[in-house]
C-alpha cells in the first residue's frame, strides 16, 4: 500500500520547506518540486493532494512562474498559498489586481463562509495571520466562494468545495499565523481525506526493503564519516544486504582534533560492519593548495571523495553502487529550481559529483530532514553519542577556513575548535544547540600580549540553534560561556589574538561560513 504523498510546486517563496516540514509533522509525507517539472512528472509522482507555495513574482509579468494545466486535471485536492492563490484565480477565471501597498506583516483574518479550512476554528473572533503580498485576487473565478477577508483585503481565502481546491492570500505555514498547523491539517485530513502514515517505523521498513530490492546480491561501498547521517545509512543497509555492504572511511586531514581514531573506534565497537580506513590526507591537501574560492574547493573534496570510493570499489568484487548520507536540506540547497530559487552552495555529495564516477548513487535519507533522520537513528536504537553529534560537513574544516587550507591553519582552527567543542560540554550546552564550532578567518588583527605587540589570526564562533538546518537562529549563549571560549582561545592557540561571535541568522547567511 502506497503513502499519503503531498507534492508542493515551489514557487520561489523563501519559507516553501516549512510548508513540507509542517506537512510532514502532521504524519504525511511531503516532498517539494521546481514550479518548472512539467506536469507529467508530478502526475507520475501519483501525489495524493498539491499545494502550491507562495513566491516573490508577479502573475503575468514577463518571466513569472505559470501553473501547468495538467495540474488541475489531476482531480487532487489543491491549496494554493499567497502567488499559488493568484495563479489558481488567473488560470481558473479570477480577475488580479496590484495592491496599493505592498503588505507584510501581520493581519486578522476574518472568516466570512464555511470552508473545510476553517473547521474547528472560532469563526466569532479574528485569527492572528502573516501576509507577504503585493499583489491581490480581485474577482474570485466561477464557482468560487470568499471564505476569509481582513480590513485591508476583501478576498484572503476563497475556495470551491466541489473540486476540492482552496487557496489563502496569507502564509499559514509560518508560526506566525496562529492557527495555521490547524488550517493545514484540515487540509490534509479534512478536505484531502489522507492518511497520517508517515512515521520514522514505517520510512526504516520501507528503506530497508526498497534497499533489499534495489541491490539485490550486489555490492554497495558506503562513504561513512562518523556522523548521523551516513552512520544511519550504514546501519540501514548493512540490515538490508548485510556484509554485500563496505563502509569506507576517508581520513582527509581535513577532520577534528583526534576524530579519525574516535570515529573508527566508534563504529568499530557499536556496529558489526565491514571498514576500511583509507589515509588521504596528503592528496587532499596537495589538490587544495592555492584554491581559496569556496565553490571550488567543496567540489575539488567532492571529486577526490569519488575518486578514492572508485578506487576502492575496484578492489572489490561486484559494487556497482556508492551509498551516502545525503539529506533533504542538500538536495535543496544544491540544485537550482530555474529562476525562483538559486543554487546556495554545492554540497560535495549532491552538487560536487563528476560526472565520470563509476559508481551508481544510494541515498536512502535522500528524503528526510536532520531532525528526522535522529529519529530514524533512535528507532535503530543507536548509541545518544551518534545520534546527537553536532552536524559536521562533508569537506570538513576547509569550510571552516576562509582562504587557502594550509597544515598550520589547520592546527589553528583544530585547537580553537576543540576547546569550543569541549566548554559546550562541559556547560551542559552541546545538547542545548544545534550546531556550534570555530571559524578561521582570512585576516589578521593587532593586539597586546604582555608588553608586546601581535599582528595574528581572528576567530570565529558560530553557535545556532535550529531544527532542520533550513533555517536557523544565532544561540544567546550566557556570556560567561562566551567568555571562557575566548580567554582559553587566545590564551592556548599560538597564532590567535582576537575571537569574535557570529550574530547572523539563516538565511540570510547559512550556517556554515563558506
Amino acid at each position: 500500500m502506497s503513502l499519503s504523498k503531498v507534492v508542493i510546486i515551489d514557487y520561489g517563496s523563501q519559507v516553501t520547506q516549512l510548508i513540507a516540514r509542517r506537512v510532514r509533522e502532521a504524519g504525511v509525507y511531503s516532498e517539494i518540486h521546481s514550479c518548472a517539472t512539467d506536469g507529467a512528472r508530478i502526475a507520475a509522482l501519483r501525489p495524493s493532494a498539491l499545494i502550491l507555495s507562495g513566491g516573490p513574482a508577479s502573475v503575468g509579468e514577463a518571466g513569472a512562474p505559470s501553473l501547468d494545466p495538467m495540474l488541475l486535471e489531476l482531480g487532487v485536492p489543491i491549496l494554493g498559498i499567497c502567488y499559488g492563490m493568484q495563479l489558481l484565480a488567473s488560470h481558473l477565471g479570477g480577475q488580479l489586481a496590484r495592491s496599493l501597498t505592498r503588505e507584510y506583516g501581520p493581519a486578522a483574518l476574518r472568516i466570512t463562509a464555511p470552508c473545510a479550512l476553517w473547521d474547528g476554528l472560532d469563526n466569532q473572533t479574528a485569527s492572528r495571520v502573516w501576509m507577504s503580498h503585493g499583489d491581490k485576487v480581485l474577482t474570485p473565478p466561477p464557482d468560487f466562494t470568499v471564505t476569509a477577508s481582513t480590513s485591508t483585503l476583501d478576498v484572503a481565502a476563497m475556495a470551491d468545495e466541489n473540486k476540492k481546491i482552496y487557496a489563502v492570500q496569507f502564509h499559514p505555514e509560518v508560526h506566525h499565523s496562529v492557527d495555521g498547523q490547524q488550517m493545514l491539517r484540515n487540509f490534509l485530513f479534512g478536505a484531502a481525506k489522507l492518511t497520517p502514515d508517515w512515521t520514522m517505523a514505517s520510512f526504516v521498513e520501507r528503506a530497508i526493503r526498497e534497499a533489499g530490492e534495489r541491490i539485490g546480491d550486489r555490492h554497495v561501498v558506503c562513504a561513512l564519516s562518523g556522523g548521523i547521517d551516513s552512520t544511519v545509512v550504514a546501519v540501514l543497509l548493512n540490515r538490508a544486504i548485510g556484509k554485500n555492504l563496505h563502509c569506507i572511511f576517508v581520513d582527509n586531514g581535513l577532520l577534528r582534533h583526534n576524530e579519525g581514531e574516535e570515529v573508527t573506534r566508534g563504529l568499530r565497537e557499536h556496529f558489526d560492519l565491514n571498514l576500511d580506513v583509507v589515509q588521504a590526507k596528503d592528496r587532499f591537501l596537495t589538490l587544495l593548495k592555492g584554491v581559496e574560492d569556496p565553490e571550488l574547493k567543496r567540489k575539488i573534496i567532492g571529486r577526490a571523495f569519488i575518486e578514492i570510493f572508485d578506487e576502492q570499489a575496484s578492489k572489490l568484487p561486484h559494487v556497482d553502487f556508492l551509498a551516502q548520507g545525503t539529506l533533504y536540506p542538500d538536495v535543496i540547497e544544491s540544485i537550482s529550481h530555474k529562476g525562483p530559487s538559486a543554487v546556495i552552495k554545492s554540497h560535495h555529495n549532491v552538487g560536487g559529483l563528476p560526472e565520470t564516477m563509476k559508481l551508481s548513487l544510494i541515498e536512502p535519507l535522500r528524503e528526510l530532514f536532520k531532525d528526522e533522520v535522529r529519529k530514524v537513528a533512535a528507532e535503530l536504537d543507536m548509541p545518544d553519542a551518534i545520534v546527537w553529534r553536532h552536524p559536521f560537513p562533508g569537506p570538513g574544516l576547509a569550510i571552516r577556513i576562509l582562504g587557502e587550507v594550509t597544515e598550520e591553519r589547520l592546527r589553528i582552527l583544530r585547537q580553537a575548535d576543540g576547546i569550543v567543542q569541549q566548554e559546550l560540554r562541559d556547560s551542559g550546552w552541546y545538547r542545548k544547540v544545534w550546531q556550534g564550532f570555530a571559524v578561521l578567518l582570512p585576516l589578521k588583527t593587532v593586539g597586546v600580549m604582555g608588553d608586546h605587540r601581535t599582528y595574528e589570526h581572528v576567530i570565529a564562533l558560530r553557535i545556532v540553534d535550529s531544527v532542520d538546518a533550513m533555517t536557523a537562529d544565532w544561540t544567546r549563549l550566557p556570556p560567561e560561556i562566551i567568555e571562557r571560549m575566548s580567554g582559553r582561545i587566545i590564551s592556548e592557540v599560538k597564532g590567535v589574538n582576537r575571537v569574535v561571535y557570529d550574530v547572523s541568522p539563516k538565511p540570510p547567511g547559512t550556517i556554515e561560513w563558506e
